[in-house]
């Protein structure tokens, strides 16, 4: 589903350019949910924004569905993956109500105006469909989340980007969100990449994880290795030691 050719990214000129993303390639399989993990800075987000379009800097070849992807998106290669980002609080527009937020990336896209599909996509994230009449400073960080889910699949999207979803949020509700979107994957046959520090989380979501470090992968780990705690590479040995596995 995702194939990934010698990703390089880099900002600045001359003196001030810094070289983000360091020539790292990868593959995910349909259905599968790949976990990217390194610590703040790295340049797993970076990763994320150019395979959904978000970023136009990087150098390389992305493929999504078979179907070689440019930095300047068509329509059709934009609608081919979708986006949920870290903080919810942020990435929902505070004066619309919820039912403008969902109807925009349809209406955007040129797929019709989108005001039928709203009911539908809250209550497929477990949301009661009133809430369409809302605003965002009306709902929970957790409902805000479970919006901001709606809207990545508004345009049916074969691939999920999941931007630290549940960073920004409750220890309470990061759970309910997780399984949320373990059950979505199952009911869509969706495809994730998953970008996060949080290695319990990884370790919960993920068929196989990939450990970033200044820009370059360093280590990969199945789904057995992780829940074992089984590391190729001291930096890894460290996330480990690290976290609360």
């Amino acid at each position: 589903m995702i194939d990934v050719k010698d990703l390089a990214v880099a900002f600045g000129q001359g003196e001030a350019r810094r070289q983000v993303v360091k020539s790292v390639s990868f593959s995910v399989a349909k259905g599968e949910t790949l976990g990217i993990v390194g610590e703040s800075g790295c340049g797993k987000s970076t990763v994320l924004r150019s395979l959904a379009g978000l970023d136009r800097h990087w150098e390389g070849a992305i493929s999504l569905a078979g179907k070689p992807v440019d930095k300047n998106r068509s329509r059709e290669q934009l609608l081919l993956a979708q986006m949920v980002f870290q903080d919810p609080f942020s990435s929902i527009h505070p004066r619309h109500r919820i039912e403008r937020v969902l109807v925009e990336p349809v209406q955007a896209m040129k797929r019709g105006d989108g005001w039928d599909k709203v009911v539908p996509a809250l209550e497929q994230v477990g949301l009661p469909a009133f809430f369409a009449e809302r605003f965002p400073h009306e709902l929970s960080g957790g409902q805000r989340q479970r919006v901001a889910i709606a809207r990545a699949l508004m345009l049916e999207p074969d691939v999920l980007l999941l931007d630290e979803p549940t960073s920004a949020l409750d220890v309470s509700v990061q759970a309910e969100v997780l399984n949320l979107l373990s059950d979505l994957k199952e009911t869509r046959q969706l495809t994730y990449v998953l970008v996060s520090h949080d290695l319990a989380v990884i370790a919960h979501m993920c068929d196989r994880v990939l450990v970033m470090k200044d820009g370059t992968f360093v280590d990969e780990l199945d789904k057995q290795a992780l829940q074992k705690g089984e590391t190729h590479h001291a930096y890894s040995r460290q996330l480990f030691e690290a976290s609360y596995l």
